[in-house]
């Protein structure tokens, strides 16, 4: 078991397969990109399959999500999402990812035994998401979107960040498209992933900004506390359901004391929070031929020293030492 000194415990595991990303989005990195890690830097496949197994077979991890950087252009991806599949207990499944690729790959992941996938889309006009990602990408992720739907990725989540002066006027119109198209949409509060540090917390859209300018348009009922449970997203039915949209407020309305996250970076870091400012050497540990008793061992001190909140909520918060893109979303 993965339990922290506030009584929290760790089920959910957030793996990242790479730092790399093909997109150079505004509010995550610079547009000429970062400095990658060097591939020997880099787990193997067979070291983040190791991981996973000791997370599951030992630690009491349920689910497990891949993200990035952008997993898709992790080449064994297709592999660790079947490997891990035939570990007993059997973890649930998904991925986060832009889109790009999903169209080709879908079917395959599917087929490996992944059960679901989150894919993130801010705008639904091309020359927004050309400015917000500096690549001209837009229709690839709403064709990888229908290969996901078709796939039996369900249910396909659609991951939207809204950016003041760009695409803050496009909430109703991305909830009216993913209800139509079956999808279900959370929006994000922007935080300061960004590798640049050029967030502020004056004038970004809040979750207050978001549900306000959806009510313009539809009816909001909240679901109960007890529904939500460890989820990040407060959600509401739309129009009376069966179609519900989600907020995650990290910034505004942080959801910390019901935390059930543990983050394995691509280089085999242990991080405690996706905010942390330390991380554990689970990679050393490997390579120096630790067992897996010993791996868990690391795993459980470093979850036990998990702070109580992100410092989202502290107007004096300092950004992480570590871009999204490094340390998986």
């Amino acid at each position: 078991m993965l339990i922290d000194t506030y009584g929290r415990v760790a089920t959910d595991l957030r793996v990242s397969l790479t730092d790399r990303c093909n997109l150079r989005c505004t509010y995550c990195m610079p547009e000429e990109g970062l400095s990658w890690l060097a591939k020997p830097e880099l787990l193997t496949d067979d070291e983040i399959v190791r991981l996973i197994g000791t997370a599951v077979g030992s630690l009491g991890i349920t689910e497990v999500r891949f993200t990035g950087g952008e997993p898709l252009l992790r080449p064994g991806l297709v592999g660790i999402v079947e490997r891990v599949a035939a570990l007993r207990p059997r973890p649930r499944m998904s991925l986060t990812t832009n889109g790009i690729g999903l169209a080709r790959t879908a079917a395959a992941l599917k087929a490996a035994g992944l059960d679901r996938v989150n894919v993130s889309l801010d705008t639904l006009r091309p020359d927004v998401f050309k400015t917000l990602t500096r690549r001209d990408r837009h229709k690839d992720v709403i064709e990888g979107l229908e290969a996901a739907r078709e796939a039996g990725l369900a249910p396909v989540k659609v991951n939207t960040v809204l950016m003041p002066g760009l695409n803050d006027d496009e909430a109703p119109d991305l909830l009216s498209w993913a209800v139509e198209h079956g999808y279900e949409l959370r929006f994000i509060e922007q935080m300061p992933l960004d590798a640049q540090h050029g967030w502020k917390r004056e004038g970004m859209v809040t979750a207050e900004d978001i549900l306000a300018s959806l009510r313009t348009r539809f009816a909001l009922t909240p679901e109960d506390a007890d529904t939500r449970g460890s989820a990040p997203a407060e959600r509401w039915t739309v129009d009376g359901g069966p179609h519900r949209v989600g907020v995650i407020g990290s910034v505004t309305r942080p959801f910390c004391a019901a935390c059930d996250r543990t983050r394995l970076t691509a280089d085999g870091q242990i991080r405690t929070c996706l905010f942390a400012t330390e991380e554990t050497d689970l990679r050393a540990a490997l390579r120096s031929g630790a067992s897996d008793e010993e791996i868990a061992a690391v795993w459980r001190r470093a979850m036990w020293g998990k702070k109580a909140g992100s410092g989202l909520d502290d107007p004096a918060f300092l950004q992480p030492a570590r871009p999204m893109s490094a340390i998986g979303g």
